[in-house]
């Protein structure tokens, strides 16, 4: 930095946050550090009492913070999300539209890695809706050199994007409720009405209900029969614990479904249950659903909409942050349940 008259300071880089005072009306930050001065800016400077002023000089391979935050916003992003503008350095990402943020975590690590920026994400794998802040992007220094822009763009180059939001899918969807004291009507059904709700949240039609006791051939010709009427997303309720009653696990399989897992290492949801009938998955939902109001069905389900087949790896890694609570007044998804990385 250097001190020079306010008459030649336009178009630099202000040093130093200058306060203003006006005797019963105003006392503050007049200008902050690192605002690139305007000729306008001169006669409230020297009312200021400001004949001087500290200022950062830039050079031919000098960049401004706000010039360089939005030069890594960009560069950071993909689809999905939006940039704002740039403020004293910093840049917030926005998702652009509903959906599942997607979080390039080695590639956030590389870039952080580099000296002088600073990039903090939410969560991966947040479901987020249009306009949620997920990310900002922020120059440490007032200015920085340009080769610093070109290393970001290297480590973009080799991890790819950082951020992005992957849209939903909203796959027709068939519910089929199992065991026998629901289908004799002993009991009331609990799990139904808890599953379209949160359906509905991702605007998914609900294009069967199927009750069935606890037979394994009903329950898998009821899974082929609805793969045959077009679903898109197969849930099956109940029989899902090891009692000897409880078959849904054996249906899936005699259905043809190929196993992902039976069983997650998540609680609330351990006796959740993953599997494909070729392309068409197939969750089998433990009873902890109908009154938990956060589970695993509430993890792997954004997932299958945002179209990923998700695979053992990733019932495993949720199970770093997949121990819940259960607070009385339950906060998620502001809360670690489910957030791995």
């Amino acid at each position: 930095m250097k001190a020079i008259p306010v008459e030649k300071a336009v178009g630099q880089v202000l040093g130093q946050d200058l306060t203003q005072i006006i005797p019963g009306k105003f006392k503050g930050t007049a200008f902050h550090k690192g605002r690139i001065i305007q000729q306008e800016d001169i006669p409230q400077l020297l009312q200021m009492g400001k004949n001087n002023v500290y200022v950062y000089e830039l050079d031919a391979e000098g960049l401004h913070e706000n010039d360089a935050s939005m030069t890594l916003a960009r560069e950071i992003t993909g689809e999905g999300v939006v940039c704002g503008t740039a403020k004293e350095g910093r840049v917030n990402i926005l998702a652009e539209r509903d959906g599942l943020l997607k979080i390039n975590v080695n590639g956030l690590f590389g870039v952080n890695g580099l000296p002088e920026i600073a990039v903090a994400t939410i969560h991966n794998n947040s479901v987020v809706a249009e306009k949620d802040l997920v990310a900002a992007a922020k120059i440490i220094p007032l200015v920085v050199k340009k080769a610093t822009i070109d290393d970001i763009k290297a480590q973009v180059e080799k991890n790819g994007p950082i951020i992005s939001v992957k849209a939903f899918t909203r796959p027709a969807t068939a519910v089929i409720v199992t065991g026998s004291e629901v289908y004799l009507g002993r009991i009331r059904d609990g799990f139904t009405p808890v599953i379209e709700a949160k359906m509905q949240r991702f605007g998914c039609e609900i294009i069967s209900r199927d009750y069935l006791p606890d037979d394994v051939q009903m329950i898998a010709d009821a899974i082929l029969k609805a793969r045959d009427a077009g679903a898109q997303l197969i849930l099956v309720t109940g029989g899902m614990a090891v009692d000897p009653d409880d078959v849904t696990p054996s249906s899936i399989l005699h259905a043809g479904g190929r196993l992902v897992t039976y069983g997650a290492p998540l609680m609330p949801g351990a006796m959740f249950m993953l599997a494909y009938l070729d392309d068409l998955p197939i969750m089998g939902l433990p009873g902890c659903v109908m009154y938990h109001k956060s589970t695993v069905f509430d993890l792997v389900l954004p997932r299958l909409l945002a179209g990923e087949q998700v695979q053992a790896e990733d019932i495993i890694a949720l199970s770093h942050g997949g121990l819940c609570y259960t607070c009385p007044e339950c906060t998620y998804p502001k809360c670690h349940f489910g957030k791995s990385i």
